[in-house]
């Protein structure tokens, strides 16, 4: 499934995924405050995953200047804003931007690198961001279901 995906970028990529579905996992069947705990920590963290994938189209401009457009460069700083807004809402809307904003940068990657030689970057976004919206769902879910106190 991610044949063409360097080692490296496999291994951390996957490694990434561990929070997500970790804290989702908490969220889920954990006891208070642990919970409520786990909700801000989700959230904090795809806060900053959201950042790091805005900063991956700044940094191809600096290995290619003419990928420097406008519109990558402001879509560059986008996923930072909305991941700064989310960690400024309460937990419910904080969730449902952030799993808004990683799909909304997962298509914009799909726009970005499509037929590009980097479609083994596809391969791995693909897998990485569905993992992080699925376990951005369960988490929004768990808060909504189980009533976390604090967290809505």
């Amino acid at each position: 499934m991610l044949a063409g995906v360097p080692a490296s970028m496999r291994i951390l990529g996957l490694g990434g995924l561990i929070p997500f579905v970790g804290l989702a996992a908490l969220v889920i069947a954990g006891q208070e405050p642990a919970r409520l705990m786990a909700v801000h920590a989700q959230i904090a963290y795809g806060a900053v995953i959201l950042s790091f994938l805005g900063a991956v189209h700044w940094g191809l401009a600096v290995q290619t200047p003419a990928a420097a457009d406008w519109w990558r460069m402001a879509w560059g700083v986008t996923p930072a804003l909305l991941g700064w807004a989310a960690l400024l809402l309460p937990a419910v809307p904080s969730l449902v931007l952030l799993t808004a904003a990683l799909l909304a940068a997962l298509i914009v990657d799909e726009l970005c690198f499509g037929g590009d030689r980097r479609a083994w970057f596809l391969k791995l976004r693909r897998l990485l961001s569905l993992g992080a919206i699925a376990a951005m769902l369960a988490t929004f879910l768990a808060v909504i279901l189980g009533g976390t106190p604090g967290a809505a």
